[in-house]
């Protein structure tokens, strides 16, 4: 009878908590949908300036550019933690003006969402704009283009297939982050903590249920967004 009865506390105990289990997704859609804009328009903006660019030290920036996506997530959020901690400068400006840290709250998140995914948006607008044909944007500014006019009215309208591909990176490569994000926003359930911050935390604790239904909820809307990705491209 015991053994029964301690059975059904722990099936109850790992069963699934819907409010709980919308927290999480919530967020981190969230944090995919504010990052992927953000990230999206800079990376792009970004990779026009250094495709037209001829400067020396080039390869050093495009160098610094691309370490997010091959240093270690901790390491990337170690170094947000240095840089917007309540005791650098930039961390201190943000709490005079907003009158609180950023430091564990949800907005950094979005932070090192931009951080983790800029060089997969990056590298896939460079690789759109090296494909341009550069007699085409000579001929613009032949004509008295400018390079806003180049950039709005002709490049970006080539590159297209490339700019949705760098907002889907971007939006998956968001929905997915963990280590940065543990390491500048924390797990706070219901304020901070992620989907892959709450999968981590139920595996943990043993709570498969939940660890299984939040895997399959991110795995179903990558799939999504990928195969729309795929679909477009094919009719394209």
């Amino acid at each position: 009878m015991n053994a029964l009865v301690a059975s059904n506390v722990s099936a109850a105990a790992l069963a699934i908590d819907w409010t709980a289990f919308m927290q999480p997704i919530q967020l981190s859609l969230l944090v995919a949908l504010l990052a992927s804009p953000i990230t999206t328009a800079i990376g792009t903006i970004v990779a026009w300036k250094m495709s037209n660019s001829r400067c020396r030290g080039k390869s050093l920036l495009e160098t610094a550019f691309m370490l997010p996506m091959v240093l270690p997530p901790t390491v990337v959020g170690f170094l947000l933690l240095l840089l917007l901690g309540r005791r650098s400068w930039l961390g201190g400006l943000i709490e005079e003006l907003f009158h609180q840290p950023i430091i564990f709250t949800w907005p950094a998140a979005v932070i090192a969402s931009v951080v983790v995914s800029f060089p997969l948006v990056y590298q896939s607008m460079k690789t759109g704009f090296a494909a341009i044909d550069r007699d085409l944007l000579a001929a613009g500014r032949s004509m008295g283009g400018s390079e806003w006019q180049l950039f709005r009215f002709v490049a970006l309208p080539l590159a297209g297939g490339s700019l949705l591909n760098a907002f889907v990176l971007s939006f998956a490569r968001s929905l997915g982050e963990f280590g940065a994000t543990l390491m500048i926003a924390g797990n706070i359930p219901g304020r901070t903590q992620t989907v892959p911050t709450a999968i981590y935390v139920a595996v943990d604790s043993g709570n498969m249920p939940m660890a299984w239904a939040w895997t399959t909820a991110v795995v179903a809307v990558s799939f999504v967004l990928l195969l729309a990705t795929g679909r477009r491209k094919r009719d394209s």
